[in-house]
């Protein structure tokens, strides 16, 4: 049996115009989370527009399979590291190495810009999120609540980068 071909990682382009796309297979991807955190996903604010500003802030980085995206993650340069979010991955390719290879770009770029961390938030019921994240070396460094909860909602989670 032929084995699939690994997904190229890139940095989005400057004319990318694939905005509907994008937008698609992160909703998509945050698809499971519906019913099962509190409060509900941001990803449900993402407009095609609100995307493309994201990334006059933020770097962006795609998985393109065939010409098509099947995953995605932003990252926000910050003091000391970057941020990571809205990482996504096409459901039916989970398990492929597609997140890793993505996370990976992150942390080449965050050396590339003299920073030895990137950090990210995962909600506190998914905790298959959790024990992923930790597989790729991240650490568990405290508890967040969104506004208006009085318990947590969101773990930080940090990998320091060699």
């Amino acid at each position: 049996m032929d084995r699939p071909a690994t997904p190229l990682v890139t940095e989005l382009p400057p004319d990318f115009a694939r905005w509907d796309e994008l937008l698609a297979l992160i909703l998509r991807a945050f698809a499971y989370m519906d019913g099962v955190i509190d409060p509900p996903s941001s990803a449900h604010r993402l407009t095609p527009e609100n995307l493309k500003s994201k990334t006059a802030l933020e770097t962006a980085f795609l998985a393109l399979e065939n010409g098509q995206i099947v995953g995605c993650v932003f990252a926000l340069e910050r003091a000391k590291d970057f941020y990571v979010g809205k990482l996504a991955v096409e459901p039916s390719l989970h398990g492929r190495g597609i997140g890793g290879r993505l996370m990976l770009a992150v942390e080449d770029l965050a050396r590339r810009h003299g920073k030895y961390a990137i950090e990210l938030q995962t909600r506190v019921e998914l905790t298959a999120n959790h024990a992923a994240f930790a597989r790729l070396g991240f650490r568990e460094t405290e508890f967040t609540a969104h506004k208006g909860y009085d318990r947590p909602t969101s773990i930080t989670m940090r990998k320091v980068l060699s």
